[in-house]
């Protein structure tokens, strides 16, 4: 892991994220901070994939307990 100091790592940031490798950054020779990649998920997520496997109660909307006195009546 390549270690550079904060001047050079404000100069040539794009640089460093287009290589995509794990930088330390350190200011007076002390690490401060890790410059590393995004690790991207291995396949792009397809909607519906979950569908069926959820389940409400017909109950779900009712209020809680706590909060049946505290209902608004319209008049």
């Amino acid at each position: 892991m390549e270690q550079i100091n904060i001047h050079k790592a404000k100069t040539q940031l794009s640089r460093l994220i287009s290589e995509g490798k794990e930088v330390v950054i350190a200011r007076y020779g002390q690490p401060v901070a890790k410059l590393v990649p995004i690790k991207h998920l291995s396949q792009d997520r397809k909607p519906g994939t979950g569908k069926g496997k959820i389940r409400m109660t017909d109950t779900f909307f009712d209020p809680l307990p706590d909060f049946a006195s505290h209902t608004i009546i319209e008049k």
